[in-house]
């Protein structure tokens, strides 16, 4: 993992740099005439920066809602943020500014709208029928903390429950309160000397709207009638209370208690409940009473025409089941069934087929909002199956380490992908449609494919269908399956340099035209996989061990410490032909009794079954070295055309070719400068007279002719142990800090030399203190004899700098367009080859879209390179800097990606600093530089990444993806593209009250509530009670939502508003400075406790 700290600048560097800078000034002067013949097409008006979507689950969510006529879901989270879900591929994201948790949410049914409660006392109405919602009021109390809130169905007039016992009402057109105010000391008995407690419940009786059922957390329950503000009954319990529901008659209503019990009540008897019940509690013989359970947070009551009622709770298992995990119990007729739930219950609602109170309920499903997923449970079928989730809410099954994004990729991967995946799918579903499925889809607008891949702390990767701003999940690969598990801690290996998570995945390289995948992880070893459609069983898989050594202290190495290459097979790279040796006998300590030569992980020596997808080529391990772990891997890359992986650490850098299966290069960072060294480095321990190095890449100046024997693959002398060498064990932590890694590695097709007449594979390596180095790849023709015989790899003694680590390197060809790296088409391996398709494959040569392969000698190249600090553009063959931009000074560039977008690319850059800028190419002119975020934590770091075609994506939560756009095109049709939550729906229609209920009385007495609590009856409310704070939305936004039964008397009484805002509008724009101002600092203060103390991965 690279750490983000000012480097310390070495002796010299400055100097250097100073130089280097001076001259490619000059040689920009020189060059410029000479490179304007390329076209640049991008212009400033071709960026703009915008958020698009937000996947994943919501991070630490807090409140639920559902609307069951328009079939929509909505959870609110612990930060403020609002997440809205429809039928899958609809849903939207929305954020409260003051970033305060969301306690309650409340649908106004069918009327596409919704209250949200916060936890700093301020109510918001959305508006819905908008793509984007927003705020079309909001009401901050001032005096009294808001704990419950309830808004009957097909009424205005929201109740609100306080802390202090009170109740408050607030009419949600106007979003003003009422005067009509329940206090708690008139709801109680006069004769109580004690306080109730706050409000843990408000409803009204389905069948008279007149009568308000309160509950006090103290165990005390109220029916208050609202005409003659007075109480009807009283129904008092010695424990407290934490929830309660109606029959739907309204004749009975059930309490759950903190002792894990629930009380069932007849509404005209208060003295004692008709029926109490402990569902968890063990019966005691002699009659006593039974034991008491954890409280039941939650219960639901809901009715069936056809058979016994539905109660449905959550919490209240016995205290003496420990370790059982959160429990859901559906209590129906003389079943129980207690479903057993991942993670805690943070909520949960029943979806019944009416929203009228005073129906039979006809309850079909359960919603149930877990702290890390979301579950939904079918009550139709027998044993209560769960629906399949189609929502994209698994992105943190285990926490996410990296992740890469692939815009624009060959149109047959995803169906590919999708096709092995699709095995992998657990089954014992319900079989019923997932009942979230209001909303409609928007247009799609782009057509071309997008992946996303994370990688995760247990070792797995998964794959994404990103396509037209949707996910989906393709394809998930394990990649810790191919390492021994230890079953306990004392039988775990003290190798590990990893107290936790030690397969997790680091680095992800793909190449997705020929589908190679490799991967680094944090126990400092690589995997590299192949793509096929057959299942294969592989006997031994095959692996390599890597000594990677720091820096040359010149100490003979033993025998055998060098890992015997394996033997060449001639009979193709099937990974089933190869017998490779069977696993090094490694010796696990040196002789001082310091651990060495062992790697971190043990892979296992049985056969592993390889399923469809992805499937292991070779694994390579760094081991331990004088009981100094290896160091992790900071860079990655691997070429498909060259058969090549390469991977570097702050020790030096390795290159393997796994088609042989052997290591090709293992140096020190500071051979690779051999005597072009330009840093003074003091010698870590007294030096010996120096070996003749064998393979090393060291003291070739460019134009010496390279003895071959000197370079060639190991696979040419299995004695020179060259690779190999001891180092001293004394490695400080600063020591590591300063050393110079490995930051960035680039295959490609280009001019190695100044002298070169025409391009060659070869190798760029960026190194953190700013040096770019070059090595020259000689490959073997195609077909057999690439398999027979060795890559020779040589220095080309060429060296550029930068300031600051190296991040990203790409190339250009004459006119401007970029050069992709070689790489081979994809094709089934686990089928034998006709003879036919044999000599294709001789003939096959590996595609590079590159023009630069039919180039002329006069043609030539240009390096793009982009460091922490600047970028330059180097003319090749001739290595002159034509172009250079300084990106920042005071801060440093976390992620620089060359993309295309227009049909031309351009550099993109996001900096520690917040800010996002893009460079066109080659001239490097500034074309965007927005400040988008700061960075707040190492996982923005860790995941920000650009792609093609104006995209972007980072971890904004543990949980959840953010994608952006940089592109003008994609933020004009993002309108278009977004999914609508609200359609026209009608209201089912009311119940049938019947007709002897019609004649002689019984059936839903209705309540004329705006003739109790409007302003001519109630009187006004204090005005210091409550501030008002018109939203965004404002009273457009009103307009655009009145429609329906609220909105027919919002028509009515938008003339008045208007003038009442228009009075108020000096007062409440001051009030909304105030406010936002102080949630701003409650929020960043909040920022700062919660980041105190994480590990890497738990941001």
């Amino acid at each position: 993992m690279r750490k983000f700290n000012i480097r310390k600048v070495l002796d010299g560097l400055t100097a250097v740099s100073a130089v280097a800078s001076a001259s490619s000034a000059a040689q920009q002067q020189q060059a410029g005439n000479r490179e304007t013949e390329i076209q640049e097409t991008l212009q400033s008006e071709h960026f703009q920066l915008c958020k698009t979507v937000r996947h994943g689950f919501p991070y630490q969510p807090s409140a639920l809602a559902f609307d069951p006529v328009q079939k929509i879901l909505a959870i609110g989270t612990q930060t403020g943020a609002l997440r809205l879900f429809g039928r899958p591929g609809v849903e939207c994201y929305c954020q409260h500014d003051s970033g305060a948790a969301v306690i309650q949410l409340q649908f106004l049914i069918n009327e596409g709208a919704l209250v949200s409660a916060l936890a700093d006392d301020t109510l918001h109405l959305w508006n819905l029928r908008q793509k984007r919602p927003a705020i079309l009021h909001s009401l901050k109390f001032n005096r009294e903390r808001i704990t419950f809130c309830h808004l009957p169905f097909q009424s205005k007039w929201l109740y609100v429950g306080t802390e202090r016992g009170n109740i408050h009402i607030v009419n949600v057109e106007s979003f003003t309160l009422s005067g009509y105010v329940i206090m708690w000391n008139k709801a109680i008995e006069l004769s109580s000397k004690s306080h109730p407690g706050p409000i843990v419940h408000i409803s009204d009786n389905p069948m008279d709207e007149g009568k308000l059922l309160i509950g006090f957390e103290s165990g005390t329950v109220v029916l208050w009638d609202l005409k003659s503000k007075k109480a009807d009954y009283r129904y008092t319990h010695d424990e407290a209370i934490h929830s309660v529901a109606w029959h739907h008659e309204g004749k009975q209503f059930v309490c759950s208690h903190s002792d894990g019990t629930l009380t069932i009540w007849n509404v005209k008897s208060p003295t004692k409940p008709f029926q109490t019940i402990t569902p968890h509690g063990k019966q005691l013989k002699d009659g006593k009473k039974p034991e008491p359970c954890k409280p039941i947070l939650k219960v639901e009551y809901k009715t069936t025409r056809s058979g016994e009622p539905f109660i449905i709770l959550s919490g209240g298992l016995s205290y003496d089941t420990v370790g059982r995990r959160p429990c859901l119990t559906v209590m129906h007729g003389k079943s129980t069934a207690v479903l057993e739930m991942d993670y805690s219950i943070v909520d949960f609602l029943t979806l019944c087929e009416t929203p009228y109170p005073n129906d039979f309920q006809e309850p079909y499903a359960v919603v149930v909002l877990l702290e890390k997923d979301l579950v939904l449970i079918d009550l139709a079928q027998n044993g209560y199956p769960i629906f399949e989730n189609p929502y994209p809410l698994t992105i943190h099954e285990s926490p996410v380490t990296c992740c890469e994004y692939f815009a624009d990729c060959p149109v047959d991967l995803i169906p590919a992908l999708y096709s092995v995946g699709a095995r992998q799918k657990r089954q014992g579903y319900s079989k019923k449609e997932w009942p979230i499925s209001g909303g409609n889809w928007g247009l799609i607008t782009q057509s071309y494919p997008e992946i996303i891949i994370t990688g995760h702390a247990d070792g797995s990767i998964k794959f994404w269908d990103a396509s037209a701003i949707t996910l989906q999940v393709l394809y998930k690969l394990k990649t810790a399956k191919v390492f021994e598990k230890s079953r306990n801690k004392d039988d775990r290996p003290n190798t590990d340099i990893v107290d936790e998570d030690p397969y997790a995945i680091q680095i992800i390289s793909w190449c997705p035209e020929s589908r190679m995948l490799c991967i680094a992880g944090v126990s400092a070893h690589v995997i590299i996989y192949r793509f096929s459609k057959q299942e294969v069983t592989t006997e031994v898989i095959p692996m390599l061990e890597v000594r990677l050594l720091y820096e040359i202290n010149d100490v003979e190495t033993p025998d055998g410490e060098q890992v015997p290459p394996l033997p060449t097979p001639g009979t193709g790279s099937n990974p089933q032909s190869i017998v490779p040796q069977s696993h090094p006998s490694t010796s696990s300590s040196s002789s001082d009794g310091l651990r060495d030569n062992v790697p971190c992980l043990k892979v296992k020596n049985s056969p592993l079954k390889q399923s469809p997808g992805y499937q292991i080529e070779l694994v390579i391990q760094l081991v331990w070295v004088s009981g100094e772990p290896p160091q992790q891997i900071t860079s990655l890359a691997v070429n498909s055309a060259y058969g090549l992986v390469v991977f570097g650490n702050c020790n030096g850098i390795a290159m393997v070719d796994y088609l042989q299966k052997t290591v090709l290069l293992n140096l020190g960072t500071v051979e690779l400068y051999g005597s072009n060294d330009p840093y003074r480095r003091e010698p870590r321990s007294p030096r010996k007279t120096r070996q003749p190095s064998g393979a090393g890449l060291c003291d070739i100046n460019e134009g010496t002719v390279v003895p071959e024997d000197r370079c060639k693959s190991p696979t040419s002398d299995v004695k020179d142990n060259s690779f190999s060498r001891s180092r001293s064990s004394s490695v400080t932590s600063i020591d590591k800090e300063s050393r110079e890694a490995i930051s960035a590695l680039h295959f490609c097709e280009t001019f190695t030399r100044k002298a070169d007449t025409s391009p060659s594979p070869c190798l760029w390596v960026g190194t953190t203190l700013g040096t770019v180095l070059v090595i020259v790849l000689n490959l073997p023709p195609a077909g057999e004899q690439r398999l027979l015989q060795p890559v020779i790899v040589s220095p080309s003694g060429t060296i550029l700098r930068l300031k600051g680590a190296i991040l990203r390197m790409a190339f250009l060809d004459t006119t401007g367009s970029l050069v992709p790296p070689a790489h081979e088409p994809w094709r089934e391996h686990n089928v034998p080859e006709d003879k036919d398709d044999k000599d294709k494959s001789k003939k096959r040569r590996p595609v590079s879209v590159s023009p630069s392969s039919s180039q002329e000698i006069s043609e030539n190249q240009y390096a793009v390179i982009c460091s922490e600090k600047q970028a330059k553009i180097i003319s090749l063959p001739a290595q002159n800097c034509i172009y250079k931009q300084n990106i920042t000074e005071t801060s440093f560039v976390l992620r620089g990606d060359i993309v295309s977008l227009s049909n031309s690319i351009c550099l993109a850059c996001f900096c520690a600093n917040g800010h996002i800028m893009t460079f066109s190419l080659p001239s490097l002119r500034p074309l965007l530089d927005v400040y988008y975020l700061p960075l707040t934590n190492m996982r923005i770091a860790r995941t920000f990444c650009f792609t093609n075609n104006g995209q972007a994506l980072y971890l904004v939560s543990p949980t959840e993806i953010q994608r952006l756009t940089y592109s003008q095109e994609t933020c004009e049709n993002l309108q278009e593209m977004l999914g609508e939550l609200f359609t026209p729906v009608e209201t089912p229609e009311a119940p049938n009250r019947g007709f002897f209920k019609g004649l002689f009385g019984g059936g839903a007495q209705s309540l004329d509530r705006e003739e109790l609590f409007g302003e001519s009856a109630s009187g006004k409310a204090s005005r210091s009670l409550a501030q008002h704070i018109p939203g965004p939305g404002g009273i457009e936004g009103v307009k655009g939502a009145a429609s329906g039964v609220v909105g027919e008397l919002a028509r009515a009484r938008l003339a008045l508003d208007e003038r009442g805002q228009k009075l108020g509008e000096l007062e409440e724009k001051t009030a909304a400075m105030l406010y936002s101002a102080d949630s701003f600092s409650k929020h960043a203060h909040e920022m700062m406790l919660k980041y105190k103390d994480k590990k890497w991965y738990q941001f």
